[in-house]
C-alpha cells in the first residue's frame, strides 16, 4: 500500500469532520467509535494534523477536534504531508538513494509520470468536494465488514 495506515486513517477521520455540520468541536472518541479507528492511534494522527495547522483541538467537556479552515481549503495533499511527509511524490519507488534522470533504477520513468499525476490528485483533491461526493453518492468510511 502506498498510504500508511496513520495516512488512511487520516483521511477518512478528517472527510468525516468535514462531512458534519460545522457546529463546534467533535470529540475523538466519538470519531474513534463512528469509524472504528483505535482511540489512542487517532488522538496521534490528530496531533500530527493539530501540528501541521490543519486541525484544532480544544480540551475540557466540550472539547474535542476541528478543522482549523474551511474543508474547501484543505487538500489530501495537505494532509498526506503532514502525516507521511513528501516521500511519496519525490522518493524512488524500490527505494533506492541517488535515483534520479543520472541513475535511474528499472520503474524511474514509470513511476516519475505516475507520482507526478498523483501529486496533481491530491493538490486538486479537496475536503468539501470529497464531503459533498460522499453525502451525493452515499459513500462510506467504515469498511463494510464493520
Amino acid at each position: 500500500m502506498l498510504l500508511s495506515k496513520a495516512c488512511e486513517y487520516g483521511f477518512r477521520a478528517v472527510l468525516h469532520l468535514a462531512s458534519l455540520q460545522p457546529d463546534g468541536y467533535v470529540s475523538i472518541s466519538t470519531i474513534s467509535k463512528e469509524l472504528n479507528i483505535s482511540f489512542a492511534f487517532l488522538t496521534k494522527v490528530f496531533q500530527q494534523l493539530t501540528q501541521a495547522g490543519l486541525m484544532t483541538s480544544h480540551r475540557g467537556p466540550n472539547g474535542g477536534v476541528a478543522l482549523a479552515r474551511s474543508a474547501s481549503e484543505i487538500s489530501l495533499l495537505d494532509i498526506y504531508t503532514a502525516i507521511d511527509g513528501p516521500k511519496l511524490f519525490y522518493g524512488c519507488m524500490l527505494g533506492l538513494p541517488n535515483c534520479g534522470d543520472a541513475a535511474p533504477c528499472p520503474l524511474h520513468d514509470q513511476w516519475s509520470q505516475e507520482r507526478g499525476r498523483l501529486h496533481q490528485l491530491f493538490a486538486s483533491t479537496d475536503l468539501e468536494a470529497l464531503a459533498n461526493d460522499m453525502e451525493r453518492f452515499n459513500f462510506r468510511l467504515k469498511t463494510a465488514s464493520e
